[in-house]
């Protein structure tokens, strides 16, 4: 096969055209059933129910309380120990703070409403 070209005294290479024909199937296949969606409804209670931030919580009062009785056992607190408690304490405002304030926010975030 000769793919050369002969323009104007000069011979050039022609570049090679091949027609692809792929075959694709196009027929929908689906049956409206999504293998996900008990996973799905799953990880929605799981979300509602909010079990991950009250697990933190609880874990976090126990340690509190467990700090603060510590603290309180001590003869002469030191102002590195009194400023963990304070710590401790500031914290768990913000933790509250941010559990008390995400009731509706992950709703508006995902467009529901």
């Amino acid at each position: 096969m000769n793919d050369r070209i002969i323009k104007e005294g000069q011979i050039e290479d022609a570049p090679i055209k091949k027609k692809l024909e792929i075959d694709i199937d196009v027929t929908p296949n689906n049956n409206s059933v999504n293998p996900y969606q008990k996973s799905i409804h799953l990880a929605r209670a799981i979300d509602s129910w909010r079990i991950f931030p009250r697990l933190f919580l609880s874990v976090y009062i126990f340690l509190l309380y467990y700090s603060t009785m510590w603290f309180m056992g001590l003869e002469d607190p030191s102002l590195e120990q009194s400023g963990l408690i304070s710590i401790i304490v500031g914290a768990g405002a913000a933790w509250f703070g941010l559990y008390a304030g995400t009731s509706n926010s992950s709703k508006n975030f995902k467009g529901e409403d």
